[in-house]
Protein backbone atom coordinates (compact mmCIF):
# COMPACT_ATOMS: atom_id res chain seq x y z
CA UNK A 1 0.00 0.00 0.00
CA UNK A 2 1.22 3.15 -0.90
CA UNK A 3 1.70 5.14 2.41
CA UNK A 4 3.16 8.50 0.85
CA UNK A 5 1.11 11.55 1.05
CA UNK A 6 0.52 13.94 -1.52
CA UNK A 7 2.25 16.68 -2.27
CA UNK A 8 -0.31 19.18 -0.71
CA UNK A 9 -1.12 17.04 2.37
CA UNK A 10 2.77 16.95 2.81
CA UNK A 11 3.19 21.08 2.64
CA UNK A 12 -0.24 21.69 4.86
CA UNK A 13 1.48 19.26 7.46
CA UNK A 14 4.91 21.05 7.03
CA UNK A 15 3.26 24.64 7.24
CA UNK A 16 1.27 23.35 10.38
CA UNK A 17 4.56 22.25 11.89
CA UNK A 18 6.59 25.21 11.37
CA UNK A 19 3.66 27.35 12.71
CA UNK A 20 3.80 25.51 15.95
CA UNK A 21 7.62 25.31 16.57
CA UNK A 22 7.13 29.16 15.59
CA UNK A 23 4.69 29.80 18.47
CA UNK A 24 7.04 27.52 20.84
CA UNK A 25 10.20 29.37 19.56
CA UNK A 26 8.46 32.69 20.73
CA UNK A 27 7.82 31.94 24.05
CA UNK A 28 11.29 30.10 24.37
CA UNK A 29 12.96 33.53 23.46
CA UNK A 30 11.15 35.70 25.81
CA UNK A 31 11.80 33.27 28.94
CA UNK A 32 15.87 32.74 27.07
CA UNK A 33 16.60 36.01 27.14
CA UNK A 34 15.48 36.49 30.52
CA UNK A 35 17.21 33.63 31.92
CA UNK A 36 20.42 34.60 30.65
CA UNK A 37 20.52 37.90 31.65
CA UNK A 38 19.66 37.08 35.30
CA UNK A 39 22.22 33.86 35.10
CA UNK A 40 25.26 36.40 34.14
CA UNK A 41 24.44 38.43 36.67
CA UNK A 42 24.12 35.95 39.41
CA UNK A 43 27.31 34.11 38.49
CA UNK A 44 29.18 36.70 37.57
CA UNK A 45 31.35 36.83 34.67
CA UNK A 46 34.23 34.17 35.42
CA UNK A 47 31.98 31.78 36.62
CA UNK A 48 29.46 32.15 33.85
CA UNK A 49 32.85 31.69 31.51
CA UNK A 50 33.53 29.07 33.80
CA UNK A 51 30.50 27.10 32.73
CA UNK A 52 30.60 27.77 29.29
CA UNK A 53 33.99 26.20 28.54
CA UNK A 54 33.75 23.36 31.24
CA UNK A 55 30.29 22.31 30.33
CA UNK A 56 30.80 23.07 26.60
CA UNK A 57 34.04 20.71 26.69
CA UNK A 58 31.96 17.17 27.27
CA UNK A 59 30.73 17.58 23.97
CA UNK A 60 33.70 16.85 22.82
CA UNK A 61 33.30 13.59 23.12
CA UNK A 62 30.04 13.00 21.39
CA UNK A 63 31.61 13.04 17.98
CA UNK A 64 30.99 9.63 17.57
CA UNK A 65 27.01 10.12 19.27
CA UNK A 66 26.99 13.32 16.40
CA UNK A 67 27.66 10.75 13.20
CA UNK A 68 25.70 8.14 14.82
CA UNK A 69 22.26 10.60 15.20
CA UNK A 70 22.76 11.77 11.48
CA UNK A 71 22.51 7.84 10.47
CA UNK A 72 19.91 7.26 12.99
CA UNK A 73 17.59 10.08 11.38
CA UNK A 74 18.06 9.20 8.38
CA UNK A 75 17.00 5.45 8.65
CA UNK A 76 14.38 6.05 10.71
CA UNK A 77 12.38 8.45 8.62
CA UNK A 78 14.04 6.48 5.33
CA UNK A 79 11.99 3.13 6.84
CA UNK A 80 8.79 5.02 7.76
CA UNK A 81 8.14 6.24 4.25
CA UNK A 82 9.54 2.43 3.18
CA UNK A 83 6.31 1.33 5.13
CA UNK A 84 7.42 -2.27 6.79
CA UNK A 85 6.64 -2.00 10.38
CA UNK A 86 8.66 -5.03 11.35
CA UNK A 87 11.70 -3.21 9.58
CA UNK A 88 10.77 -0.17 11.60
CA UNK A 89 10.69 -1.85 14.70
CA UNK A 90 14.09 -3.65 13.74
CA UNK A 91 15.49 -0.32 12.73
CA UNK A 92 14.51 1.67 15.79
CA UNK A 93 15.92 -1.50 18.48
CA UNK A 94 19.12 -2.00 16.90
CA UNK A 95 19.61 1.98 17.07
CA UNK A 96 18.81 2.03 20.84
CA UNK A 97 21.63 -0.62 21.15
CA UNK A 98 24.28 1.23 19.26
CA UNK A 99 23.36 4.55 21.25
CA UNK A 100 23.39 2.66 24.70
CA UNK A 101 27.21 1.58 23.61
CA UNK A 102 27.88 4.96 22.71
CA UNK A 103 27.01 6.43 25.88
CA UNK A 104 29.24 4.01 27.88
CA UNK A 105 32.30 4.67 25.56
CA UNK A 106 31.68 8.57 26.36
CA UNK A 107 31.38 7.79 29.80
CA UNK A 108 34.83 6.45 29.78
CA UNK A 109 36.46 8.56 27.56
CA UNK A 110 35.22 11.51 29.70
CA UNK A 111 36.35 10.60 33.46
CA UNK A 112 39.93 9.13 31.78
CA UNK A 113 40.57 11.00 28.69
CA UNK A 114 38.54 14.14 29.62
CA UNK A 115 39.23 14.68 33.41
CA UNK A 116 43.16 14.56 32.47
CA UNK A 117 42.97 17.63 30.31
CA UNK A 118 40.24 19.45 32.83
CA UNK A 119 43.00 18.85 35.29
CA UNK A 120 46.21 19.73 32.75
CA UNK A 121 45.15 21.94 29.86
CA UNK A 122 41.88 24.11 30.78
CA UNK A 123 42.71 27.33 32.98
CA UNK A 124 40.71 27.32 36.27
CA UNK A 125 40.69 29.86 38.92
CA UNK A 126 42.47 27.72 41.93
CA UNK A 127 39.25 28.53 44.07
CA UNK A 128 36.61 27.81 41.67
CA UNK A 129 38.17 24.34 40.56
CA UNK A 130 36.22 21.93 42.84
CA UNK A 131 32.89 23.68 41.14
CA UNK A 132 33.69 23.07 37.68
CA UNK A 133 34.71 19.40 38.88
CA UNK A 134 31.01 19.37 39.60
CA UNK A 135 29.84 20.80 36.65
CA UNK A 136 32.03 18.33 34.78
CA UNK A 137 30.65 15.53 36.11
CA UNK A 138 27.35 16.27 35.45
CA UNK A 139 27.41 17.29 31.95
CA UNK A 140 29.11 13.93 31.55
CA UNK A 141 25.37 12.22 32.98
CA UNK A 142 23.43 14.21 31.30
CA UNK A 143 25.67 13.86 27.88
CA UNK A 144 25.22 10.12 28.31
CA UNK A 145 21.32 10.44 28.92
CA UNK A 146 20.96 12.90 26.02
CA UNK A 147 22.66 10.40 23.55
CA UNK A 148 20.44 7.04 24.28
CA UNK A 149 16.97 9.47 23.60
CA UNK A 150 18.69 9.69 20.71
CA UNK A 151 16.36 7.13 18.76
CA UNK A 152 13.53 8.56 20.55
CA UNK A 153 13.90 11.76 18.93
CA UNK A 154 14.72 10.46 15.77
CA UNK A 155 11.32 9.28 15.42
CA UNK A 156 8.87 11.96 17.16
CA UNK A 157 10.78 14.02 13.49
CA UNK A 158 10.30 11.01 11.24
CA UNK A 159 6.48 11.25 12.42
CA UNK A 160 6.47 14.94 12.45
CA UNK A 161 4.91 14.83 15.68
CA UNK A 162 6.20 18.13 16.51
CA UNK A 163 3.67 19.05 18.62
CA UNK A 164 5.69 17.07 21.57
CA UNK A 165 9.06 19.44 20.69
CA UNK A 166 6.22 22.14 20.95
CA UNK A 167 5.00 21.48 24.65
CA UNK A 168 8.75 19.81 26.51
CA UNK A 169 10.15 22.49 24.98
CA UNK A 170 7.56 24.98 26.81
CA UNK A 171 7.81 22.95 30.25
CA UNK A 172 11.65 23.04 29.77
CA UNK A 173 12.01 26.37 29.40
CA UNK A 174 9.57 27.27 32.37
CA UNK A 175 11.14 25.04 34.68
CA UNK A 176 14.64 26.75 33.90
CA UNK A 177 12.93 30.05 34.94
CA UNK A 178 12.11 28.52 38.16
CA UNK A 179 15.74 27.10 38.83
CA UNK A 180 16.95 31.17 37.86
CA UNK A 181 14.78 32.46 40.56
CA UNK A 182 16.04 29.94 42.85
CA UNK A 183 19.52 30.39 42.15
CA UNK A 184 18.94 33.97 43.21
CA UNK A 185 18.27 33.42 46.78
CA UNK A 186 20.24 30.05 46.88
CA UNK A 187 22.35 29.49 49.78
CA UNK A 188 24.73 26.86 48.30
CA UNK A 189 27.47 27.18 45.82
CA UNK A 190 25.58 29.01 42.36
CA UNK A 191 27.72 27.69 40.13
CA UNK A 192 27.02 24.20 41.64
CA UNK A 193 23.17 24.84 41.93
CA UNK A 194 23.07 25.89 38.20
CA UNK A 195 24.59 22.54 37.06
CA UNK A 196 22.38 20.43 38.95
CA UNK A 197 19.19 22.14 38.12
CA UNK A 198 20.05 22.15 34.24
CA UNK A 199 20.73 18.68 34.96
CA UNK A 200 17.84 17.77 36.67
CA UNK A 201 15.78 19.09 34.02
CA UNK A 202 17.55 17.73 31.18
CA UNK A 203 16.68 14.24 33.03
CA UNK A 204 12.90 14.88 32.89
CA UNK A 205 13.15 15.83 29.39
CA UNK A 206 14.48 12.59 27.97
CA UNK A 207 11.95 10.36 30.25
CA UNK A 208 9.22 12.29 29.13
CA UNK A 209 10.25 12.29 24.92
CA UNK A 210 10.41 8.47 25.76
CA UNK A 211 7.06 8.13 27.40
CA UNK A 212 5.84 9.86 24.71
CA UNK A 213 7.34 7.66 22.04
CA UNK A 214 6.06 4.48 23.66
CA UNK A 215 2.52 5.61 23.84
CA UNK A 216 2.05 6.81 20.18
CA UNK A 217 4.48 4.83 18.24
CA UNK A 218 3.76 1.00 18.24
CA UNK A 219 7.34 0.69 16.64
CA UNK A 220 9.16 2.50 19.38
CA UNK A 221 9.16 -0.56 21.69
CA UNK A 222 12.32 -1.67 22.59
CA UNK A 223 13.02 -5.13 21.89
CA UNK A 224 16.61 -6.87 22.37
CA UNK A 225 16.85 -7.31 18.39
CA UNK A 226 19.87 -6.66 16.59
CA UNK A 227 20.38 -7.02 13.30
CA UNK A 228 24.28 -6.75 11.79
CA UNK A 229 23.26 -5.42 8.17
CA UNK A 230 20.88 -2.29 9.30
CA UNK A 231 23.94 -1.85 12.41
CA UNK A 232 26.64 -2.60 9.38
CA UNK A 233 24.52 0.29 7.20
CA UNK A 234 24.06 2.71 10.05
CA UNK A 235 27.88 2.85 10.66
CA UNK A 236 29.17 3.17 7.15
CA UNK A 237 27.24 5.86 6.76
CA UNK A 238 28.24 6.87 10.86
CA UNK A 239 31.54 6.57 10.08
CA UNK A 240 32.43 8.56 7.18
CA UNK A 241 29.70 11.15 8.39
CA UNK A 242 32.65 11.50 11.77
CA UNK A 243 34.68 13.88 9.34
CA UNK A 244 31.74 16.32 9.59
CA UNK A 245 31.01 15.64 13.55
CA UNK A 246 34.65 15.95 14.64
CA UNK A 247 34.77 19.20 12.47
CA UNK A 248 31.69 20.73 13.91
CA UNK A 249 32.88 19.88 17.56
CA UNK A 250 36.03 21.24 16.91
CA UNK A 251 35.09 24.88 15.17
CA UNK A 252 32.41 25.20 18.16
CA UNK A 253 34.29 24.11 21.22
CA UNK A 254 37.70 23.67 19.92
CA UNK A 255 37.51 27.44 19.53
CA UNK A 256 36.20 27.55 22.85
CA UNK A 257 39.02 26.16 24.41
CA UNK A 258 41.59 28.17 21.95
CA UNK A 259 40.18 31.22 23.56
CA UNK A 260 40.46 29.72 26.83
CA UNK A 261 44.27 28.66 26.52
CA UNK A 262 44.80 32.45 24.79
CA UNK A 263 43.20 34.70 27.01
CA UNK A 264 41.50 33.63 29.89
CA UNK A 265 37.34 32.45 31.05
CA UNK A 266 36.46 36.06 30.81
CA UNK A 267 36.97 35.59 26.49
CA UNK A 268 34.84 32.31 26.89
CA UNK A 269 32.29 34.76 28.60
CA UNK A 270 31.90 36.99 25.78
CA UNK A 271 31.41 34.04 23.67
CA UNK A 272 29.12 32.72 25.72
CA UNK A 273 26.57 35.30 25.64
CA UNK A 274 27.11 35.36 21.58
CA UNK A 275 26.43 31.71 21.39
CA UNK A 276 23.46 31.98 23.61
CA UNK A 277 22.06 34.82 21.06
CA UNK A 278 22.95 32.45 18.37
CA UNK A 279 21.14 29.51 19.68
CA UNK A 280 18.16 31.56 20.31
CA UNK A 281 18.07 33.52 16.24
CA UNK A 282 19.17 30.08 15.46
CA UNK A 283 16.09 28.17 16.89
CA UNK A 284 13.90 30.36 14.24
CA UNK A 285 15.11 28.73 11.43
CA UNK A 286 15.51 24.94 13.12
CA UNK A 287 11.89 24.80 13.18
CA UNK A 288 10.91 25.48 9.67
CA UNK A 289 13.77 23.06 8.83
CA UNK A 290 12.44 20.27 10.87
CA UNK A 291 9.67 20.43 9.86
CA UNK A 292 10.51 20.35 6.62
CA UNK A 293 13.79 17.42 7.16
CA UNK A 294 11.87 14.53 6.91
CA UNK A 295 9.96 15.79 3.94
CA UNK A 296 13.37 15.40 1.72
CA UNK A 297 14.60 12.06 3.39
CA UNK A 298 10.93 10.39 2.47
CA UNK A 299 10.64 12.10 -1.26
CA UNK A 300 14.02 10.66 -1.53
CA UNK A 301 12.91 7.12 0.17
CA UNK A 302 10.12 6.57 -2.91
CA UNK A 303 12.13 8.11 -5.79
CA UNK A 304 10.50 11.68 -6.57
CA UNK A 305 13.89 13.70 -7.05
CA UNK A 306 11.70 16.38 -8.81
CA UNK A 307 9.85 16.83 -5.42
CA UNK A 308 13.48 16.53 -3.35
CA UNK A 309 14.63 19.49 -5.82
CA UNK A 310 11.93 21.57 -5.06
CA UNK A 311 12.12 21.57 -0.73
CA UNK A 312 15.18 21.94 -1.42
CA UNK A 313 15.25 25.11 -2.99
CA UNK A 314 12.63 26.34 -0.65
CA UNK A 315 14.08 25.31 2.59
CA UNK A 316 17.72 26.97 1.29
CA UNK A 317 16.08 30.37 0.36
CA UNK A 318 13.15 30.34 2.68
CA UNK A 319 15.71 29.30 5.58
CA UNK A 320 18.23 32.41 4.52
CA UNK A 321 15.36 34.62 4.49
CA UNK A 322 14.13 34.08 7.74
CA UNK A 323 17.26 34.20 9.81
CA UNK A 324 18.27 37.24 7.59
CA UNK A 325 14.71 39.36 8.78
CA UNK A 326 15.82 38.74 12.20
CA UNK A 327 19.95 38.57 12.46
CA UNK A 328 20.24 42.02 9.81
CA UNK A 329 18.94 44.03 12.56
CA UNK A 330 20.45 42.34 15.37
CA UNK A 331 24.32 43.30 13.46
CA UNK A 332 23.04 47.01 12.83
CA UNK A 333 22.32 47.30 16.53
CA UNK A 334 23.95 44.89 18.25
CA UNK A 335 25.60 47.29 20.79
CA UNK A 336 21.96 49.15 21.62
CA UNK A 337 20.46 44.94 22.27
CA UNK A 338 22.90 43.55 24.46
CA UNK A 339 23.38 46.47 26.69
CA UNK A 340 19.82 46.50 26.82
CA UNK A 341 19.33 42.77 27.01
CA UNK A 342 22.44 42.71 29.98
CA UNK A 343 23.44 46.17 31.04
CA UNK A 344 26.68 45.05 31.51
CA UNK A 345 28.24 43.36 27.84
CA UNK A 346 31.77 41.18 28.46
CA UNK A 347 34.27 42.98 26.45
CA UNK A 348 34.56 41.62 22.93
CA UNK A 349 30.62 40.69 22.90
CA UNK A 350 29.61 42.66 20.11
CA UNK A 351 31.76 41.54 17.95
CA UNK A 352 31.54 38.39 18.33
CA UNK A 353 27.95 38.13 17.91
CA UNK A 354 28.25 39.85 14.53
CA UNK A 355 30.46 37.57 13.08
CA UNK A 356 28.77 34.36 14.58
CA UNK A 357 25.61 35.84 13.15
CA UNK A 358 27.20 36.00 9.71
CA UNK A 359 28.61 32.78 9.67
CA UNK A 360 24.82 31.56 10.60
CA UNK A 361 23.69 32.94 7.37
CA UNK A 362 26.62 31.45 5.33
CA UNK A 363 25.34 28.09 7.12
CA UNK A 364 21.48 28.14 7.18
CA UNK A 365 22.41 26.87 3.36
CA UNK A 366 23.63 23.96 4.48
CA UNK A 367 21.41 22.15 6.61
CA UNK A 368 18.80 21.18 3.25
CA UNK A 369 22.47 19.83 1.41
CA UNK A 370 23.29 18.16 4.35
CA UNK A 371 19.98 16.30 4.88
CA UNK A 372 19.60 15.43 1.14
CA UNK A 373 22.86 13.91 1.51
CA UNK A 374 21.99 11.51 4.67
CA UNK A 375 19.26 10.84 2.74
CA UNK A 376 21.13 9.01 -0.49
CA UNK A 377 23.50 6.66 2.02
CA UNK A 378 26.48 7.91 -0.38
CA UNK A 379 28.54 10.16 1.90
CA UNK A 380 32.23 9.12 1.90
CA UNK A 381 32.74 11.78 -0.53
CA UNK A 382 30.56 14.97 0.73
CA UNK A 383 31.50 14.25 4.45
CA UNK A 384 36.04 13.26 3.54
CA UNK A 385 35.53 17.26 1.64
CA UNK A 386 33.73 19.02 3.65
CA UNK A 387 34.25 17.62 6.83
CA UNK A 388 38.23 17.58 5.88
CA UNK A 389 37.68 21.69 5.25
CA UNK A 390 35.89 22.31 7.88
CA UNK A 391 38.38 20.95 10.35
CA UNK A 392 40.68 23.27 9.23
CA UNK A 393 39.35 25.59 11.30
CA UNK A 394 41.10 24.68 14.45
CA UNK A 395 44.42 24.55 13.23
CA UNK A 396 44.08 27.75 11.24
CA UNK A 397 42.77 29.65 14.34
CA UNK A 398 45.43 28.39 16.65
CA UNK A 399 48.41 29.19 14.63
CA UNK A 400 46.96 32.84 13.29
CA UNK A 401 46.75 33.12 17.97
CA UNK A 402 50.33 31.97 18.24
CA UNK A 403 51.40 34.46 15.69
CA UNK A 404 49.27 37.19 17.78
CA UNK A 405 45.72 36.94 16.28
CA UNK A 406 42.99 38.84 18.54
CA UNK A 407 40.24 37.11 19.48
CA UNK A 408 37.92 37.98 16.92
CA UNK A 409 40.54 36.61 13.85
CA UNK A 410 39.31 32.76 15.21
CA UNK A 411 35.79 33.81 13.93
CA UNK A 412 36.84 35.41 10.92
CA UNK A 413 38.43 32.32 9.81
CA UNK A 414 35.68 29.95 10.91
CA UNK A 415 33.52 32.22 8.06
CA UNK A 416 35.93 32.30 5.15
CA UNK A 417 36.21 28.49 5.72
CA UNK A 418 32.32 28.26 5.74
CA UNK A 419 31.92 29.89 2.63
CA UNK A 420 34.36 27.72 0.93
CA UNK A 421 32.56 24.49 2.56
CA UNK A 422 29.14 25.59 1.32
CA UNK A 423 30.08 25.76 -2.44
CA UNK A 424 31.83 22.50 -1.91
CA UNK A 425 28.85 20.57 -0.59
CA UNK A 426 26.85 22.18 -3.69
CA UNK A 427 28.84 20.33 -6.20
CA UNK A 428 28.76 17.11 -4.48
CA UNK A 429 25.12 17.29 -3.24
CA UNK A 430 24.66 18.11 -6.95
CA UNK A 431 25.61 15.28 -8.65
CA UNK A 432 24.46 12.29 -5.72
CA UNK A 433 20.59 13.57 -6.42
CA UNK A 434 20.60 14.96 -10.31
CA UNK A 435 20.43 18.39 -9.19
CA UNK A 436 21.05 21.40 -11.38
CA UNK A 437 23.44 23.41 -10.06
CA UNK A 438 23.22 26.63 -12.36
CA UNK A 439 19.64 25.93 -10.84
CA UNK A 440 20.08 26.38 -7.40
CA UNK A 441 22.31 29.16 -8.29
CA UNK A 442 19.42 30.82 -10.18
CA UNK A 443 16.72 29.58 -7.82
CA UNK A 444 18.36 30.30 -4.70
CA UNK A 445 21.62 32.18 -4.30
CA UNK A 446 20.34 34.76 -7.23
CA UNK A 447 17.45 35.86 -4.90
CA UNK A 448 19.01 35.74 -1.77
CA UNK A 449 22.05 37.92 -3.01
CA UNK A 450 19.29 40.56 -4.88
CA UNK A 451 17.53 40.97 -1.02
CA UNK A 452 21.21 41.03 0.91
CA UNK A 453 23.11 43.34 -1.27
CA UNK A 454 19.81 45.80 -2.13
CA UNK A 455 18.66 45.52 2.42
CA UNK A 456 22.60 46.95 3.21
CA UNK A 457 22.26 49.72 0.04
CA UNK A 458 19.02 50.69 1.73
CA UNK A 459 19.86 50.67 5.15
CA UNK A 460 23.47 52.55 4.45
CA UNK A 461 21.48 55.10 2.93
CA UNK A 462 18.72 55.31 5.28
CA UNK A 463 21.51 56.06 8.38
CA UNK A 464 23.48 58.34 6.42
CA UNK A 465 20.47 61.07 5.28
CA UNK A 466 17.81 60.52 7.41
CA UNK A 467 17.80 57.96 10.10
CA UNK A 468 20.96 59.64 11.79
CA UNK A 469 20.30 60.15 15.83
CA UNK A 470 16.82 58.22 15.32
CA UNK A 471 15.81 56.15 18.63
CA UNK A 472 17.43 52.43 18.00
CA UNK A 473 14.10 51.02 18.30
CA UNK A 474 12.80 52.99 15.44
CA UNK A 475 15.62 51.95 12.96
CA UNK A 476 15.10 48.44 14.40
CA UNK A 477 11.08 48.63 12.94
CA UNK A 478 12.66 50.12 9.73
CA UNK A 479 15.25 47.72 8.99
CA UNK A 480 13.14 45.08 9.77
CA UNK A 481 10.14 46.80 6.97
CA UNK A 482 12.93 46.99 4.75
CA UNK A 483 14.60 43.97 4.70
CA UNK A 484 10.65 41.99 4.75
CA UNK A 485 9.72 44.18 1.71
CA UNK A 486 12.79 43.14 -0.75
CA UNK A 487 12.32 39.31 0.35
CA UNK A 488 8.91 39.53 -0.86
CA UNK A 489 9.71 41.64 -3.94
CA UNK A 490 12.69 40.26 -5.13
CA UNK A 491 13.37 37.19 -3.38
CA UNK A 492 10.29 35.48 -4.05
CA UNK A 493 8.62 34.61 -7.17
CA UNK A 494 5.22 35.11 -7.98
CA UNK A 495 3.98 31.92 -7.45
CA UNK A 496 5.51 31.66 -3.93
CA UNK A 497 4.29 35.47 -2.97
CA UNK A 498 0.94 33.87 -4.07
CA UNK A 499 1.64 30.58 -1.86
CA UNK A 500 2.17 32.66 1.36
CA UNK A 501 -0.19 35.15 1.16
CA UNK A 502 -2.54 32.33 0.85
CA UNK A 503 -1.13 30.54 4.06
CA UNK A 504 -1.06 34.10 5.56
CA UNK A 505 -4.89 34.44 5.62
CA UNK A 506 -5.45 30.42 6.47
CA UNK A 507 -3.98 30.98 9.42
CA UNK A 508 -5.30 34.56 10.23
CA UNK A 509 -8.82 32.80 9.86
CA UNK A 510 -7.80 30.28 12.23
Amino acid sequence: MDRTPSHTTSNKRIAKNTLLLYMRMVIILVIGLYTSRVVLSVLGVEDYGLYNVVGGFVSLFTFLNGAMTTATQRFITFELAQGSLDRQRLTFSTALIIHFGLALLIFVLAETIGLWMVYNKLVIPVERFGAALWVYHLSVITCMVSVISIPYNAMIIAHEKMSAFAYISIMDVALKLIVVFLLAVSPWDKLIFYALGLFLIQMLDRMLYGIYCRRHFEEASFRFRFDKNIFKEMTNIAGWSLFGNIAGIGYTQGLNILLNMFFGPVVNAARGVAVTVQGIVCGFVANFQMALNPQITKSYAVKDLDRMHSLIYSSSKFSFYLLFIIVFPIILETDYILTLWLKNVPEYTITFLRLILCIMLVDTLANPLMVSSQATGKVKVYQSVVGGLLLLIVPIAYVVLKMGGNPQSVFIIHLLVAIVAQFARLVIIGRLIEMSISHYLRKVIAPILGVTFLSVIMVLMLKTFILHGVSPIINIAIYLFTSTVFMLEVGLSKGERTRLFSLARKVLKK
